[in-house]
């Protein structure tokens, strides 16, 4: 097993020096419920883009992302320029909105549209996936690297004492805590990662035309055929918007920082810096997962990638900045998971029933329920492990469920839209579907690749509602407010036009380059 040297252990103990600095300093604020949750709506654009990009940095990427280009090339880095993309239409089109409608929670906003009942089957649903797949996966991803460094630890005991520190500074500073230390979070992971990259590429010379020489010629291609088992070309145009939309836009996990912002400008401007910064992880974190099916041929899993690049080709003293950096993506997904969590419960589902409750009430029941949401996830961590790969595992945990979502959401930005029972029943029967088609694709009967289904289960949910609306035969809502976006949108600043320019002209390198 790996050593490490005392400079690597001196780097890890600022680390966790600074998180206990940050977690006091944030905790004798005694923030409110506001304070809590949206850090008083008082976020700056730098802050927001930085966060945004660090809390998505977690198992999908430092684990899941190297693990899945060990296994089958670079494809998954469709999932990474994707999301830039995402976050630019989100910035212009869907942000306003919510900002505007001054939510605490996107379930508010699908409540305005289409009632409580909306408002409590998205939040119970965002829930659900911010449990089971953005913190049990993060648990279970850096329990991986630490286990590899630390002989003689159980996977379950490794998970709860991650979950222990994350828990704590959230419950304790709450999303002013968790978007600071993501800030620093975000530079130890770049570095880290671009070390790690320049060590693996110096092991061909620094020559490209060797290492595309030495993987196999569709590892390195973006596009893949239709009947790519990985990732089918019709599955990165299509399916992937829709499961990006849902993360990027619906997902409080993320969205909360979008509205904790001070002002639109502000969103935007983060929105369009974290997309940019979303395109690093071709060369920082997938690149070098493939080129590790040349130098670690032999591994018994793709999540073991990652751990063992660092533990192979890390040179004393940087071993401790990797390893801080991974812990880092993992903490700053944990805890945002277990922020957003709180949340929703607090605000979609305590509140409403219990509206006499005051701030400091409200936050004390947000930190308890941040510690239980903890619990669960600690709970379920060590199953992922029983799964072909984590990034699999989180992929299409996410194409079978909130592909019904986004159609609701889409159907909830339209000015005409279906009445509050056809909606819920609309997304209830494309659940429904969901839950066929999974148990098939189990089962084996089932061979269309999940990002495809993604793109089956939005069209028939939208028609499930069509359906409904004519069933119950409920009048169609009629919002002229909605006739075209806040024109707040308008006010981005030049620098967020510029930075979407950028964004877009390097999208259409990448993908030219690597066709």
């Amino acid at each position: 097993m790996p050593a490490l040297a005392s400079a690597d252990y001196l780097v890890l103990a600022a680390y966790a020096a600074f998180l206990l600095v940050v977690c006091v300093r944030v905790y004798q604020r005694a923030p409110r419920d506001d304070e809590l949750f949206l850090a008083g709506r008082s976020l700056g654009a730098g802050v927001v883009g930085l966060s945004l990009f660090a809390s998505n940095i977690s198992s999908t990427t430092l684990i899941g992302l190297p693990g899945a280009a060990w296994q089958s090339g670079i494809a998954v880095a469709n999932y990474e320029w994707m999301a830039a993309l995402v976050l630019l239409a989100s910035a212009y089109l869907v942000v306003p909105r919510l900002l505007a409608a001054r939510v605490t929670t996107v379930p508010e906003f699908l409540e305005q549209r289409f009632g409580a009942g909306a408002r409590r089957y998205l939040s119970g649903t965002s829930l659900f996936l911010s449990i089971v797949v953005d913190t049990a996966g993060s648990l279970y991803a850096g329990a991986l690297v630490i286990m590899l460094f630390v002989p003689g630890l159980s996977l379950a005991w490794t998970c709860a004492g991650l979950a222990l520190v994350a828990g704590l500074y959230t419950a304790a500073g709450g999303l002013r805590a968790v978007v600071y230390t993501d800030v620093l979070q975000t530079v130890v992971l770049l570095i880290g990662s671009l070390t790690l990259a320049v060590i693996v590429f110096a092991e061909f010379d620094f020559e490209w035309r060797r290492f595309a020489a030495a993987v196999p010629p569709d590892h390195l291609s973006l596009l893949r055929p239709l009947d790519d088992p990985a990732l089918p070309w019709l599955g990165t145009l299509l399916g992937l918007p829709i499961m990006g939309f849902y993360y990027w836009t619906m997902n409080q996990y993320v969205a909360q920082r979008l509205l904790g912002a001070r002002d639109v400008a502000a969103a935007g401007r983060g929105a369009v810096l974290a997309a940019l910064l979303k395109l690093a992880p071709l060369f920082v974190m997938v690149l070098p997962g493939a080129m590790a099916i040349v130098l670690l041929p032999d591994l018994a899993r793709g999540d073991e990638v990652f751990p063992r690049l660092i533990a192979t080709y890390a040179p004393a003293g940087l071993a401790g900045l990797m390893i801080a950096g991974l812990i880092a993506a993992i903490m700053s997904s944990v805890d945002s998971a277990l922020n957003s969590a709180s949340t929703l419960v607090i605000v979609d589902f305590v509140k409403p029933r219990r509206p006499q409750l005051d701030a400091r009430a409200s936050a004390r029941l947000g930190r308890a329920t941040t510690i239980a949401m903890m619990l669960l996830a600690v709970a379920w961590a060590p199953a992922i492990a029983s799964f072909e790969g984590l990034f699999a595992y989180l992929q299409q945990a996410f194409a079978y469920v909130t592909a019904p979502l986004v159609a609701l959401f889409v159907l909830a930005l339209r000015r005409r839209r279906p009445g509050p029972r056809a909606a819920l029943a609309g997304t209830l029967s494309g659940h429904a579907l969901s839950a066929a088609c999974f148990a098939a694709a189990q089962a084996g009967w089932l061979g269309v690749h999940f990002t495809l289904i993604a793109v089956v289960l939005f069209v028939a949910t939208l028609w499930a509602c069509a359906v409904w609306q004519r069933v119950l035969d409920e009048a169609v809502q009629v919002d002229d407010r909605d006739a075209e976006p806040p024109a707040s949108w308008r006010a981005l600043p030049r620098s967020a036009h510029v930075g979407t320019a950028l964004t877009l002209t390097l999208c259409a390198l990448l993908v030219w380059q690597f066709r």
